[in-house]
């Protein structure tokens, strides 16, 4: 036999064995009557899919002994899951396993002028040609198959399906339009080891969540159940047992090596869900050949004769069984099948071995944010040109417009006004529709615009987000709110992993545009403790591309807001903003009743604040103090003290703590020689740090002196104030500089 590759897997092997000893009368069972035209058609084409993953499979792993490929965990043992594929439209959104080939290729052969092959060697070696992601990283997706591409190992691609099934139908009922058919389906398929996750259970409970109260939730959720997490058996029967009974997700189970019995019950999954728009689960009893990935040592941890008898597990053996059983191929026309597509997926693999990598820093972030100022200006002067237009209309009194607002009050007028313009925004969250928030800031939204755009979800921050990445793939504008800083730590990944990395791996063909409101920070006056005061920014930090709005002051709030809105419509930006709930509700800032912590709702100019931009408040020019958040108003205050002492002091109030304001932080401390960072997140890993090493990165040469928060928890009542950055501690470190 002709090979283009040399055969260096025992699966190889042990597939031409089997089929080869057919062909001398070994019959692998007793020939069935001939299957007519269509299925026949079903089985060569689900056949031709599974080959050519298979030896996908095979090629990685040779590309990678060779050093020139770089990725090799295989779909080998589940291309059953081409059936699958084949039970679903080419327009139903599909958020894959790793372990996806049979699908991928099999969805695929539906479109005409793909090829398939290539695009997932591409992947292999990195090219930046490569159609979806650009060589950043070996993912299935495609939008012309509506793949979207994940790179989830533990399943935190499933909140995003939960999230995407919910919108279509929210958006219909809405009466907007999205990529996807009214009618679409949402596939989603894990493995039996992230069946075990902590996103899976959730996003599961979710969905049942939604079931139970009759909310439309088109979602089929396939679990690849192979029987092992790389070394680690999943215990015999655990996934019928754990995930067979979840109320309200209707159950299907197939075999993997069967595969008319795929075709049929992928097919009853896919119309159940279709047409009753409700979720279901999908068991696909799969196996897992060739070891976890390339660089997997299988024999370390299982015994020769467990991964010999895995090998009668083989779909590509079930499959040509059932093709020589029902007369469509003869034994040896198996294996001129087999062989040809070897020697299509090698000569494929050499040319794309030529194709050029990505060459630059530069050109491997392109994809991670867009960035239009023009734009984002250009809406947010849309929004208050309306704003003044509907206060006109309505008859407003002009004292009525320009009535002093508190934070709170300024960004709830600001997410009325988003809603008020754009009918795709949605503001969700625990308590914030008929309560209005645990702090007031939604107060009245439920009432004005409806339940089906202001709406509360259940008590699960990766399901908030999860609805929110759904939502933002749907085309609409998701406003969730986490009830405090200290919850969005329990999914963080939902921004870090899944919503920032979207247009990363996509090339800009998906993105997650979003705007998660966070109640934040600390200075409650003792209450509640570290979960309802938390000041621990880092983990959105250094997270690529993501917006971090820190706002202050009622106008500026108000104004960033809608900056942030604007970016996620217009560039698709995944934005996090940073609310002061000790400022929430405050009015004075030097004395009781001087109201100097309010503003009137700013239209105009004055109504945008562009990303990256500072405030800058000069009393002088002796020292600069650099802060945001709650030190804002700490810093004024040390301001007007140190002026009565002669003390000329400049306060930048950074608003955004990325894109950090950089070259206007540069120019404050220019302008005086001596930066005193007032920090209250923590000394390790706080905003300190970032302002410090951007000072000395753009050249500053002169004093600079840092007072923060304590590298602590925050403990309950007076204790908090041990901990806290402080007026004292900010005005004594500016008098010894000066």
């Amino acid at each position: 036999m002709n090979r283009r590759t040399p055969r260096t897997e025992p699966v190889d092997d042990n597939f031409l064995r089997e089929v080869a000893a057919w062909s001398e009368g070994q019959v692998p069972r007793s020939p069935g009557e001939a299957c007519d035209v269509r299925t026949g058609r079903e089985l060569l084409e689900l056949f031709d899919s599974q080959l050519g993953s298979r030896h996908l499979d095979l090629a990685a792993r040779e590309l990678g002994a060779r050093g020139v490929g770089y990725y090799s965990i295989g779909s080998a043992g589940h291309e059953s899951n081409a059936a699958v594929a084949a039970a679903l439209r080419t327009t139903d959104p599909a958020l894959l396993h790793y372990r996806s080939g049979g699908f991928y290729l099999r969805r695929a052969a539906e479109v005409s002028d793909l090829a398939p092959l290539w695009d997932v060697l591409l992947g292999v070696v990195a090219a930046a040609s490569e159609p979806i992601a650009g060589g950043r990283h070996k993912v299935f997706g495609r939008g012309e198959l509506s793949i979207v591409p994940q790179t989830s190992t533990i399943a935190s691609h499933l909140p995003r399906a939960v999230g995407l099934a919910f919108s279509i139908e929210r958006a219909a009922k809405l009466g907007l339009r999205t990529e996807w058919p009214r009618d679409s389906v949402v596939v989603c398929s894990f493995g039996d080891a992230s069946a075990n996750h902590s996103t899976t259970a959730g996003a599961l409970n979710t969905a049942a969540h939604c079931a139970y109260q009759h909310i439309p939730l088109p979602l089929l959720l396939v679990c690849e159940d192979n029987g092992i997490g790389i070394s680690v058996a999943t215990p015999e029967g655990w996934i019928p047992r754990s995930l067979s009974t979840r109320a309200e997700l209707t159950w299907f189970d197939a075999d993997g090596r069967d595969p008319l019995e795929c075709l049929a019950v992928a097919e009853r999954a896919a119309n159940w869900v279709r047409t009753h728009r409700r979720p279901a689960l999908l068991r696909l009893r799969t196996v897992r050949l060739m070891g976890h990935a390339g660089s997997d040592v299988e024999t370390g941890y299982r015994s020769p004769e467990d991964i010999t008898a895995d090998y009668r597990r083989d779909p590509l053996l079930g499959t040509a069984e059932a093709l020589v059983d029902h007369g469509v191929l003869d034994a040896r026309q198996v294996i001129d099948r087999y062989e040809a597509k070897r020697a299509e997926v090698a000569e494929t693999a050499e040319r794309a071995l030529g194709q050029r990598k990505l060459a630059s820093s530069a050109e491997v972030r392109a994809s991670i944010a867009r960035d239009s100022p023009e734009r984002i200006a250009e809406r947010v002067r849309l929004v208050t040109a309306e704003t003044t237009e509907r206060d006109t209309v309505s008859g407003a009194a002009p004292s009525e417009q320009g009535t002093p607002l508190t934070l709170a009050q300024s960004i709830n007028r600001a997410l009325s006004e988003e809603l008020a313009h754009n009918e795709g925004s949605l503001v969700f969250g625990q308590d914030i529709a008929r309560k209005g928030g645990v702090y007031g800031v939604t107060r009245s939204l439920h009432r004005k615009f409806g339940g089906a755009r202001v709406f509360d979800t259940l008590l699960d921050e990766q399901s908030i987000l999860g609805t929110a990445l759904g939502a933002g793939l749907a085309g609409l504008l998701p406003i969730p709110e986490i009830q405090y800083l200290a919850y969005l730590h329990n999914a963080a990944d939902q921004i870090r992993g899944e919503a920032a990395t979207t247009g990363f791996f996509s090339s800009g063909r998906y993105r997650n545009p979003m705007v998660v409101r966070v109640p934040s920070y600390a200075y409650q006056r003792g209450f509640g403790g570290h979960f309802h005061n938390d000041n621990s920014v880092a983990a959105l930090l250094d997270i690529p591309g993501v917006v971090v709005a820190s706002p202050a002051r009622p106008d500026d709030a108000a104004a960033m807001l809608r900056s942030c809105l604007a970016a996620a419509d217009v560039d698709g930006r995944v934005c996090v903003f940073l609310e002061p709930i000790a400022l929430y509700h405050t009015r004075d800032l030097h004395e009781a009743g001087d109201g100097a912590w309010t503003a009137e709702f700013p239209t105009g100019a004055e109504g945008h604040v562009p990303l990256g931009s500072a405030a800058e408040y000069v009393f002088g020019s002796d020292l600069t103090v650099v802060t945001s958040g709650n030190g804002l108003a700490m810093s004024l205050r040390v301001a007007r003290r140190l002026r009565q002492r002669g003390v000329g002091v400049r306060v930048l109030d950074l608003r955004w703590l990325a894109p950090l304001p950089r070259h206007q932080l540069f120019r404050a401390a220019e302008s005086t020689g001596r930066v005193l960072v007032a920090d209250e997140t923590r000394t390790s890993g706080g905003i300190s740090e970032r302002v410090i090493t951007a000072l000395i990165d753009l050249g500053f040469a002169g004093a600079v002196r840092r007072v923060s928060s304590a590298d602590s928890f925050i403990p309950l009542g007076e204790a908090a104030h041990h901990v806290l950055l402080d007026e004292e501690s900010i005005e004594r470190t500016a008098l010894e500089m000066i």
